[in-house]
């Protein structure tokens, strides 16, 4: 059975409510440093670790890449579901860029691209899709640092729900803020030796567990 973790990025500025910058650049606050720092001794010692293209994510993993003296590879699969472009946010802090955030879900339109260097929600889903194809080939015991909405969408794609149509976009948004997902959430992923995947939300005394659906 093959396991890879997945870790969603510590504390970023945007979590900490700060004005908007360019998705990819937003980098940790200096309590997500901290995050950084204190996640090392839970995860297992790993000689291959992939992050996403985006600045969070690699400054979560550089404090175990120093520690382990190892680099890391850029995996785009692993990256972030951007629908917001900076041209509408510039300058907003995180109260502001709720309502054109609630908009944009309410309107749940899988096509829309709200601008430059924006995703649709129908491209972040054929990115996970493109994941799991690329994971079976990923060394085990492999370290994945990505974003909360990613780990989430993989959950709901592993749990046998579609995220095709509009009406599956909405279920997805109401799905999402059920799911425990705190910075530096660790999850593990398993192939099964029917080559089905398994995730586990890691806890310190119990689990989250999920199994595809057949």
């Amino acid at each position: 059975m093959k396991t890879i973790y997945l870790i969603r990025h510590a504390e970023s500025l945007a979590n900490s409510g700060a004005k908007s910058l360019p998705d990819k650049d937003i980098p940790l606050s200096e309590q997500g440093q901290r995050q950084a720092q204190g996640i090392i001794p839970h995860l297992p010692p790993s000689q291959h670790v992939f992050t996403s293209e985006f600045v969070r994510t690699q400054q979560t993993a550089q404090p175990y890449l120093q520690h382990y003296q190892l680099t890391a590879q850029i995996l785009p699969e692993l990256n972030e579901f951007s629908y917001l472009p900076l041209s509408l946010i510039d300058g907003l802090n995180g109260e502001q860029r709720r309502p054109i955030s609630q908009a944009y879900w309410q309107r749940a339109n899988p096509l829309e691209k709200c601008g430059e260097n924006t995703d649709s929600f129908a491209e972040f889903n054929q990115r996970i899709e493109h994941f799991l194809h690329k994971a079976k080939t990923l060394p085990d015991q492999s370290l994945c640092f990505t974003h909360g909405i990613w780990i989430a969408l993989l959950v709901w794609r592993l749990l046998g729900f579609s995220a095709n149509t509009s009406e599956d976009m909405r279920k997805f948004r109401q799905f999402q803020p059920h799911l425990p997902m705190p910075n530096t959430a660790i999850w593990r992923l398993n192939l099964t030796e029917k080559q089905s995947w398994q995730i586990q939300r890691l806890l310190s005394s119990s689990y989250y567990s999920i199994r595809q659906n057949s």
